[in-house]
């Protein structure tokens, strides 16, 4: 059995975990699949390599949820975002092409130290924010989607506006598809969508089907100040992660 990017079969091990909890994640908040993937990736690996498998496999995984979530979503919201993010991915994509792999996880590391501080502040927004505002958010996410966390901005603005849990999921997960439709054929463009990409795929999807149906089924039985409680301690780890892989 070929493993891509020829990683030995530990590694190959600990990238399975990694795929089945991230996919809990994803199932349970609407966001952090990517973010979780490409961080935990980055101790192990060039975490460039998985980029194009996480946004090609959700894609795919949103299929699983869209019947469920489609009367919840702001469309107002995403399609604002994603005409933003029309804009900033290919600048993401072309800054990433240009960094050596270790500029590359520096860079992640400290945007996610970011993001993390940003929705542990727990600020919310004391006058309507209009559509300029989500427009900007969603060209700041498209670069941020380059390196695969075009996630967390969108996540952090989120949470700081007076959004049910519901809303909050449904619509994070239907910008996120746009977001991957327009991502994966500019990755293909820049040659970073491969052969290994797509065995690497085929491999990932058992785990990520399984993982967002058991993080559907806790998100259906919580209550809204876990959720809140929960998106808060994802980013934590995502922090300590990015820490850690700065040092390694």
């Amino acid at each position: 059995m070929m493993i891509p990017f020829a990683l030995s079969p530990l590694t190959a091990l600990y990238m399975a975990a990694a795929l089945f909890g991230a996919a809990y994640v994803r199932g349970y908040s609407g966001f952090g699949l990517s973010a979780l993937v490409v961080s935990a990736a980055s101790l192990v690996m060039n975490p460039l390599l998985v980029v194009p498998v996480v946004l090609i496999s959700d894609i795919v995984l949103t299929l699983q949820q869209a019947q469920g979530i489609r009367h919840e979503i702001d469309w107002r919201r995403t399609l604002s975002l994603f005409a933003g993010a029309l804009i900033g991915v290919p600048f993401g994509i072309f800054a990433l092409t240009q960094i050596s792999t270790d500029t590359a996880r520096a860079l992640i590391a400290g945007f996610i130290l970011l993001m993390s501080l940003g929705l542990l502040a727990g600020f919310h927004f004391k006058r309507q924010i209009g559509d300029k505002s989500h427009v900007a958010v969603g060209l700041f996410s498209g670069i941020a989607n380059g390196a695969g966390i075009g996630g967390l901005p969108v996540a952090v603005f989120f949470a700081a506006l007076p959004v049910s849990a519901t809303t909050f999921r449904a619509t994070l997960i239907a910008y996120f598809t746009l977001l991957d439709l327009w991502s994966v054929p500019l990755l293909w463009h820049a040659g970073l969508v491969t052969k290994e990409t797509l065995i690497a795929c085929a491999y990932a999807l058992p785990l990520l089907i399984a993982g967002i149906h058991f993080g559907n089924r806790a998100f259906r039985t919580s209550e809204p100040t876990n959720f809140r409680r929960f998106a808060i301690l994802l980013l934590m780890s995502l922090s300590i992660l990015g820490l850690l892989k700065s040092m390694l």
